[in-house]
C-alpha cells in the first residue's frame, strides 16, 4: 500500500483548491528543510506535511544510528509533546464524569499538603492550573542532577513524594504562566488513581489502540520494537555527542516518556484535525467540543529561548496545548526537547492543514544560534504555507 493511499485512509483527503502563485512546492519546503538540517549538524529527521487532511509531504533525512538509516520506521522520542496525551486523559475523565477540570490537585493527591505555599492553601491549586502551566509548582521534576550515576528522572511516585515538604509554590496560582513538568506529574497520577490503571496501561487501552498508534509507546522499547529506536545526539559549539540510549523518563512519563513513529504521530493529528468521514470513532475518543476546549488561550507567554515569537506574533497557553498566532493565523500544538531530541506538532483546524517534525540532534552553538532552526521551519511554514492556504479558503 502507498504511503499516499495510507495517508488518504487515514485523512480521508478532500480536493485541493487552486494554489496561489506565493505557494511553496513540496519539492521547496522540502529542499528547505534538509539545506536546514544540513546547516545545522543535525543527524536525523523526520517530517510530514499535511494540506486539507491529506499528506503532501513525508521527508525521511539523515540516520537514526551509526548504521541505520531514517525510514518510516524509526521511533523518534517526543519529550513534553506527550503532554497533549495526557491533557486528553484528563479530558476523557471528566467527560466520563470522574472529575472537574477546577477540582483541587488536593482532592486526588492529598500527600500535597506538605508543599510550602506562602500565597494560600494548596488546596486552591486546580487541575485546570497544572495544565495550563499556571500553578505555580517549579519546572523540574528533579530539583537536582549533577552526575551521570544519577537517575535521569525519579524513578518513582515515591521519590516525589519524598521531596514535597521541601518543595514550595514560587508565585500565586493562576495569576500567570511558567512552565511545570512537575505539575503534569501529578495529572499523570491523577490519571492512574481514577482509573485503577497503571498510566501506560490506560494510554493504551484510551487512544493510543483506538486510535491504531501500534508502535506508540513509554521509556523503554519493547524488545521487538528496539531496532527501530533512534538514537540522538547534542551538537554544541561544534563538539557532537550522542546521548543515553532507550532511556527512561521514570515517574515522569505523563510529561515526557512518549516514543513513536512519524507514522503513529499522523494518525494522533488526524485525530486532532478532525475528520466528517471518521468523526464518530474520534468522538469515542473524545468528543470535538472538548478538543476546542482545550485550544483555548488562558494566559500570554513571554517569549524566551523556548518559545520565541517574530515581530508581530505571539503565543499563549492553553490546556496541554499552546497557541502561535502570527498575522491572522492560530496554529495549536506543542513543542518538545530531551535528550537530543526535538519535535513539534501543530496544527490549523480551520483548514485541516499540519506538520509534524522530529529531530534526533538538538544543536546549540553559541555564534551561529543553530538552536533556533525548529522556529525557523515553523515561520518558513507559517509564510510558505499556512498562511496561503488560509488565504485561498477565504
Amino acid at each position: 500500500m502507498t504511503r499516499q493511499l495510507i495517508a488518504a485512509l487515514l485523512c480521508a483527503a478532500t480536493t485541493l483548491s487552486a494554489q496561489t502563485k506565493t505557494s511553496a512546492t513540496p519539492r521547496e519546503i522540502k529542499s528547505f528543510y534538509e539545506s536546514g538540517l544540513r546547516r545545522n549538524g543535525i543527524i536525523g529527521s523526520g517530517l510530514i506535511l499535511i494540506r486539507n487532511g491529506e499528506v503532501i509531504l513525508h521527508d525521511n533525512y539523515g540516520r537514526q544510528s551509526e548504521t541505520e538509516p531514517v525510514d518510516d520506521n524509526t521511533t523518534y522520542h517526543w519529550a513534553s509533546v506527550t503532554k497533549t496525551f495526557t491533557g486528553i486523559a484528563i479530558m476523557q475523565l471528566r467527560d466520563r464524569g470522574l472529575l472537574s477540570l477546577d477540582d483541587s490537585l488536593v482532592k486526588y493527591i492529598p500527600e500535597l499538603t506538605a508543599v510550602h505555599d506562602a500565597y494560600g492553601l494548596v488546596s486552591a491549586i486546580t487541575i485546570r492550573q497544572a495544565m495550563s502551566h499556571s500553578s505555580g509548582f517549579r519546572d523540574a521534576t528533579w530539583p537536582w542532577r549533577d552526575a551521570d550515576w544519577q537517575p535521569f528522572e525519579p524513578a518513582q511516585w515515591s521519590q516525589i513524594v519524598a521531596m514535597l515538604p521541601y518543595s514550595d509554590i514560587k508565585f500565586a496560582p493562576g495569576s500567570r504562566y511558567s512552565y511545570s513538568n512537575l505539575a503534569v506529574v501529578f495529572l499523570g497520577e491523577i490519571i492512574e488513581r481514577l482509573s485503577g490503571d497503571q498510566f501506560e496501561v490506560y494510554m493504551e487501552k484510551n487512544i493510543f489502540r483506538p486510535l491504531g498508534m501500534d508502535r506508540s509507546y513509554y521509556d523503554r522499547s519493547p524488545y521487538t520494537l528496539l531496532k527501530y529506536r533512534s538514537h540522538s545526539w547534542d551538537l554544541k559549539d561544534g563538539k557532537l555527542t550522542e546521548d543515553p540510549f532507550d532511556f527512561n523518563t521514570g515517574i515522569t512519563r505523563a510529561n515526557g516518556g512518549l516514543n513513536a513513529p512519524l507514522t503513529d504521530m499522523l494518525k494522533y493529528v488526524c485525530f486532532l484535525l478532525g475528520d466528517p468521514a471518521h468523526q464518530t470513532e474520534y468522538d469515542a475518543i473524545l468528543k470535538r467540543s472538548s478538543l476546542e476546549e482545550m485550544w483555548r488561550p488562558v494566559l500570554p507567554v513571554t517569549p524566551d529561548e523556548d518559545f520565541p515569537s517574530r515581530a508581530g506574533a505571539h503565543d499563549e497557553v492553553a490546556e496541554s496545548f499552546f497557541v502561535h498566532t502570527d498575522g491572522t493565523l492560530k496554529l495549536i500544538g506543542h513543542p518538545g526537547w530531551q535528550n537530543g531530541f526535538r519535535s513539534q506538532i501543530n496544527i490549523d483546524p480551520a483548514t485541516r492543514s499540519a506538520y509534524i517534525v522530529d529531530y534526533n540532534t538538538d544543536a546549540q552553538d553559541t555564534q551561529k544560534n543553530t538552536r533556533s532552526f525548529n522556529i525557523e521551519l515553523r515561520d518558513y511554514l507559517i509564510d510558505n504555507f499556512f498562511k496561503r492556504r488560509a488565504a485561498t479558503t477565504e
